[in-house]
């Protein structure tokens, strides 16, 4: 798809967002239990690692998660093998961005690597926010979501 058809594309379709929004979200949940897991688990052992390390890993973390609660959740509706292909075979794209731009965030605000009360919901905001023009092209251009 060229760069002039993605513009072209109808980008104030209200179901869409929606249904993009949606989409993100779950992928939200799923990036948040590893990342957010991860980083919980540096901070209260005091684990020595650098923190571009500990980063690193939530990110890795954050997209198995998201796979794991995207196979859990479609297992109820087809078979787990299916199910699987199904979560790694979803945006890709869209879970690094995610697990990126809520680790950036982080990292401007808090130094990295350290969660505080004010600080989670300014992650899920950009780690929601990122993907999302991105999830609503991919229904919109090519009929796929992400879950």
């Amino acid at each position: 798809m060229s760069i002039q058809n993605t513009l072209l594309i109808n980008w104030s379709c209200n179901h869409t967002w929606l249904q993009a929004s949606k989409n993100t979200s779950w992928c939200l949940l799923g990036c948040c239990i590893g990342d957010f897991g991860t980083i919980a688990f540096f901070q209260i052992t005091k684990i020595a690692w650098p923190i571009l390390a500990i980063m690193s890993l939530a990110v890795v973390n954050g997209i198995l998660t998201s796979i794991a609660l995207e196979t859990f959740i479609l297992s109820k509706q087809m078979s787990f093998n299916l199910a699987f292909r199904t979560a790694i075979g979803m945006s890709i794209v869209s879970m690094i961005s995610m697990e990126v731009s809520m680790n950036i965030t982080d990292f401007i605000f808090t130094g990295g690597a350290i969660l505080t009360w004010w600080v989670i919901p300014l992650m899920l905001i950009a780690g929601f926010i990122t993907p999302l023009p991105y999830n609503y092209w991919r229904l919109k251009a090519l009929g796929k979501g992400c879950h």
